[in-house]
C-alpha cells in the first residue's frame, strides 16, 4: 500500500452546506462549553478531594451533555473542512470567542471590561478578513474551463 500523498488536494470551492457545517460546529461548541461551566457550579473544591470532585464533574448531566455537544461539533468541524481551508476554518470558530464573552456576562454575570470589548473586536475583524479572503482567493474556485478557440 503506497503511503497518503502529501500534495494539496484539488482546490473545490466551500459550498453553503460547508459553512452550514462550520456555523454548527461553533454552535455545538459553544453550548459544550456553556454545558460544561453549569456542570461545574455549585462542586466541591478540588482541593478537598480531588478524586471526588473530578468524579462529580464527570457524573454530572450537564458534563455529559457537554462532552455530547463537543463531539458533535467536532464531526461538523471535520465534515466543514472538506471543502473550507483549515487556514480559514481554524481562524472561524475564534468567533466562540465572542459568543463565549457574551454567554459569560449574560449567564454567568461576568465582567466585561473595556480591554474585552476591543480584543473581541479585533477577533470578529479578523474572522471576517478570512472568511471574505477564502471567497476572493481564485485558487478556491477551481481549474478555469478551458476556452474554445473555434467559434
Amino acid at each position: 500500500m503506497a503511503p497518503a500523498s502529501l500534495d494539496p488536494p484539488i482546490a473545490r470551492r466551500p459550498t453553503s452546506s460547508s459553512w452550514a457545517a462550520l456555523v454548527i460546529a461553533i454552535l455545538a461548541s459553544q453550548a459544550g462549553q456553556v454545558l460544561l461551566k453549569l456542570g461545574a457550579l455549585d462542586l466541591p473544591p478540588l482541593e478537598a478531594s480531588p478524586l471526588a470532585s473530578l468524579l462529580a464533574q464527570l457524573l454530572r448531566p450537564q458534563t455529559i451533555l457537554g462532552l455530547g455537544c463537543y463531539g458533535c461539533g467536532t464531526l461538523f468541524y471535520v465534515v466543514a473542512l472538506r471543502r473550507i481551508p483549515m487556514s480559514v476554518a481554524a481562524p472561524c470558530t475564534a468567533i466562540s470567542y465572542v459568543s463565549a464573552t457574551l454567554f459569560g456576562v449574560l449567564l454567568f454575570h461576568e465582567a466585561l471590561s473595556p480591554m474585552k470589548l476591543g480584543g473581541l473586536a479585533l477577533v470578529c475583524l479578523g474572522v471576517v478578513l478570512l472568511a471574505d479572503f477564502a471567497v476572493r482567493r481564485p485558487e478556491l474556485s477551481g481549474p478555469e474551463p478551458a476556452i474554445s478557440a473555434s467559434r
